[in-house]
């Protein structure tokens, strides 16, 4: 348990930037299940257009630290492959 007054601080600051790191994350792997879908479902122009809906907001996780940017590049020519294979 945090004693000190900085510790204690440390923590509730640990829990708000928690709680907004978890919102983001959760809003990118939305972005992220609307592109798997399109996919799946085999509609070129809905995929291209989701893909290109995802790639701001993965890019915005990279900025604001809850992604990795070597994760984010991964994951979007896997997905751009994806895509294109479709069309």
């Amino acid at each position: 348990m945090a004693n000190s007054p900085q510790s204690k601080k440390r923590a509730r600051q640990t829990e708000r930037r928690t709680a907004v790191n978890k919102a983001r994350r959760s809003r990118i792997r939305t972005f992220l299940r609307k592109v798997e879908e399109a996919i799946s479902s085999g509609d070129s122009t809905a995929a291209t257009t989701a893909l290109r809906a995802a790639q701001p907001e993965l890019m915005r996780g990279v900025t604001k630290g809850v992604f990795h940017k070597n994760t984010v590049a991964r994951k979007m020519s896997r997905l751009s492959a994806r895509v294109k294979a479709i069309g």
